[in-house]
């Protein structure tokens, strides 16, 4: 299939997949006799796995490595679950960010009337004092 029908398939843009082929993230693409990339299901297989592993939010540097340990004949194992560890503790430790996120909203939005309004109101009055002295400093260099 040409790469039209990869971006398709895969629902990986065609600039992604080249992008993907020059970062050495999936193998070279065989041509056809016009200069077409020809990709196979082998190739659709490793597109589908860097997509997969850009989405858990792994490094092109990180993917890169693992990609070089898994093509390799040499047994990294270890290395690569070490990889996978290091991804899926930041992962991890983003998802608790955002769960962090979503308590506070959940928070304002339960105390929105006892909490909320009252730090706003506080926020806008100390917003017009500051305004009120940037004023009268405004003022008192005028004078000079």
């Amino acid at each position: 299939m040409n790469i039209k029908e990869a971006s398709n398939q895969t629902g990986v843009y065609s600039a992604a997949i080249r992008y993907y082929e020059k970062e050495l993230l999936i193998p070279a693409i065989d041509r056809s006799e016009t200069g077409n990339r020809e990709i196979d299901a082998r190739i659709i297989c490793r597109i589908n796995f860097v997509k997969q592993m850009r989405a858990a939010g792994m490094t092109i540097e990180n993917l890169r490595r693992y990609i070089e340990l898994f093509d390799s004949k040499e047994d990294n194992d270890k290395e690569q679950i070490a990889l996978l560890a290091e991804q899926l503790s930041d992962m991890e430790e983003r998802r608790d960010d955002i769960q962090s996120a979503i308590d506070h909203l959940h928070y304002k939005l339960d105390h929105y009337y006892d909490h909320v309004v009252a730090s706003e109101k506080e926020l806008q009055e100390l917003e017009r004092k500051h305004d009120e002295q940037i004023a009268k400093t405004n003022d008192a260099e005028a004078k000079f």
